[in-house]
């Protein structure tokens, strides 16, 4: 008997997702996370399934495993302090960024904090031509200088970002060679290793949040290796990132921003597998753990891609699973300014000390406090029997904040759940613009373990006909590693007008992708399995200055095909513009490669559905809009396929509790996935 273990670490708890492939058996767990001994909370949780369902740690011949210390390091800043050097005359380059407002239309908005700040900034003599030629050797000798006033103001380490590096490395390596002589005790990242891109701002602060999140990421894999060897697992551990896919854990400890999304990123992978299984292809995901709320959308089944997602205030430039997170988690603690105003987020209580209610320590209200006060949460186990619920205790945290706005204190938990509903209901808004889609169409996947609490109140906001919550919804996420395949993304910026003098070049670039990938994996993860390249470029009409990521056919550029590789802009061009203009040159900016290696997947049948209505186990008495309501009070394990309830109504499970509001009628389907519909 063999076990597979999907585990994905949040800023509250760590899920687990153990698959025995012989029986198709599959266990969950959800344990407190310890930030202040990482890898301990690894070691308690596998115990745990040894004890409860007999896995044997010996015979874990698979471990994936998903994160979010990256993001949650961002979002809370409590990142590495870092030093970053430039060329002299570019030290302003983070801070002028792209001149953009975050809110254009807001009077009140302001720019974010950069993550160094300006006097930690340094800039030295040298100068790299846009084609790779190199005018200005770098100025080393000025970097013994540098270090002193790194060291002074007590940085970490340093990020290397000098001009056009894409093109040639070899300033930045010089520059980097020399800090590791004078300052070996800081570590330091250029920013062609980190993402080799064109365009200095998006390049230098994608190795800045690498920089950022390393000492954390680097110190959580310690513990993991520890915790795994302590416990005689066998497995090599795999690490979900940020596209999506898998990478060796050790590839974690450098490639930081490629799992800065690695939790949320495995979510929704999860999501659209389930989501599949349910023969649902239109998905909006809804992941909300204790520090964030995490939006993705899923067409035709397949979860959407992209650069440029926002981790907190700042952009990330690599390729992602793109997910919009913002700091709403059910530990985000609710204050009340000196304006009077309720504000959410996003601080968060995080797993130490945690709500309120959980009685760990916590003093600061927080949304799940929020949810006890209003009854929703309480009636059973929590987190699989590790948490007790102190609703006295959460009344008396809230109260503070009723008496500042005059309400009381079950008006004021709903407000606070109101807010952070809000404040989700501005970030699916945005997707919907960003990708011309109507919610109407579409149906919300909760989970994480405070996602179904507000889920399907936030599809009753922004109009989804259908909410599906999966029967595992808490450890949705851990179990997104477990169906991920080995991948990675390669670039190459050409800069090339497509015509025929260009193809020549492409080939090249394109051939060198193709070594790269396979290297990374055949030798990098020792894969041997069947591998799958995805080839696409950064296009657009000479005189613009954004590019479409369009899917090139191979072939094309092989056989010198360029104008395949117009026609392929054009029509995507024609997609999501709705205009073309075929007379116009075309220029490609970045060649993209996408290698993945194929893992076997799981398999799962449905179960025959058994026409019912479903028995509550009791009633309970919850504040629903304004106002106290007797509603039945369902046990998970008690709904088979085939039951049908209506809301309001409250199921409760071992790894979260599943909020239903009412005007949705609700029936199990073959996968006991809790399938709602909002009533016409």
């Amino acid at each position: 008997m063999s076990w597979k273990l999907g585990v994905d670490i949040g800023g509250t708890f760590i899920d687990f997702c153990a698959f025995e492939a012989e029986t198709n058996r599959i266990c969950t767990l959800k344990v407190l996370t310890t930030p202040g001994a990482p890898g301990q909370e690894l070691g308690t949780g596998i115990r745990l399934l040894q004890d409860r369902h007999g896995v044997d740690p010996g015979q874990i011949d698979g471990f994936m495993h998903g994160t979010t210390v990256g993001i949650n390091t961002i979002i809370q800043r409590k990142g590495a302090k870092l030093a970053l050097v430039t060329n002299a005359g570019f030290e302003d380059v983070i801070e002028l960024a792209r001149l953009r407002m975050p809110q254009v239309y807001s009077l009140f908005c302001t720019r974010p904090e950069q993550l160094i700040t300006r006097d930690m900034v340094f800039g030295i003599a040298g100068r790299m031509l846009s084609d790779g030629r190199e005018e200005t050797a770098p100025d080393l000798a000025a970097l013994p200088g540098i270090v002193e006033a790194i060291r002074a103001k007590g940085a970490d380490g340093v990020i290397v970002a000098m001009l056009h590096a894409y093109r040639d490395p070899s300033q930045e390596h010089a520059v980097k060679t020399e800090l590791a002589r004078l300052a070996p005790d800081l570590y330091a990242f250029t920013s062609a290793e980190v993402w080799p891109v064109i365009r200095e701002y998006e390049r230098t602060t994608t190795a800045i949040l690498n920089g950022y999140v390393h000492p954390r990421i680097a110190g959580y894999l310690d513990g993991l290796y520890a915790t795994l060897e302590d416990l005689g697992a066998p497995a090599q551990p795999l690490l979900t990132k940020s596209n999506g896919g898998l990478m060796r854990a050790e590839e974690g400890r450098t490639a930081c921003v490629n799992m800065l999304l690695s939790g949320t990123a495995s979510g929704v992978i999860g999501a659209a597998w389930l989501a599949r299984q349910a023969g649902e292809d239109r998905i909006l995901t809804l992941d909300i753990g204790g520090t964030s709320a995490d939006l993705a959308v899923i067409i035709d089944g397949k979860p959407q891609f992209g650069t440029g997602e926002m981790i907190g205030d700042f952009p990330l430039h690599v390729p992602s699973v793109s997910v919009s997170s913002i700091g709403a988690g059910g530990g985000s603690i609710a204050s009340v300014d000196g304006f009077g105003v309720l504000k959410v987020g996003p601080e968060s209580a995080g797993s130490t000390p945690g709500p309120v209610c959980y009685g760990r320590g916590g003093t600061q209200p927080t949304i799940t406090d929020a949810m006890a006060v209003m009854g929703i949460l309480g009636h059973s186990d929590i987190a699989y029997g590790q948490l007790s619920m102190d609703v006295g205790a959460a009344r008396a945290a809230i109260a503070p904040l009723a008496e500042a706005m005059g309400r009381s204190i079950e008006a004021t938990a709903e407000a606070i759940v109101e807010i952070a509903i809000s404040e989700m209901f501005v970030e699916v808004e945005k997707m919907a613009a960003r990708y011309g889609i109507d919610m109407r169409d579409f149906t919300l996947v909760p989970f994480g373990g405070a996602g179904p609490l507000m889920g399907a109140f936030l599809a009753r906001e922004i109009g989804c006909a259908k909410v599906m919550a999966p029967r595992r919804p808490g450890v949705v996420s851990a179990l997104g590693g477990l169906v991920a395949d080995l991948k990675s993304d390669f670039i190459r910026t050409v800069f090339e007008e497509v015509g025929p003098g260009a193809m020549p070049r492409l080939a090249r670039a394109l051939a060198e992708l193709e070594a790269e990938g396979e290297a990374w994996l055949r030798q990098g993860q020792g894969f041997d399995g069947p591998a799958l390249s995805q080839v696409t470029a950064d296009l657009r009409y000479a005189g613009q200055s954004f590019e479409l990521e369009t899917a090139l056919d191979p072939a094309w550029i092989a056989e010198g095909d360029d104008a395949a590789i117009a026609a392929a802009f054009h029509a995507r061009h024609e997609e999501v513009y709705e205009f073309n203009d075929p007379g116009t040159p075309v220029e490609l900016i970045n060649l993209r490669l996408v290698k993945i290696g194929q893992r076997p997947g799981l398999e799962t049948l449905p179960a025959p559905l058994t026409e019912a209505e479903a028995q509550p186990d009791r009633l309970i008495e919850v504040w629903l809009d304004g106002a106290w309501r007797e509603v039945p009070l369902f046990l998970r394990e008690a709904l088979e396929a085939g039951y049908r309830f209506a809301g309001p109504a409250i199921v409760a499970q071992e790894d979260t509790t599943f909020a239903i509001p009412a005007g949705f009628a609700a029936k199990v389907d073959g996968h006991l996935n809790i399938m709602l519909e909002q009533e016409a």
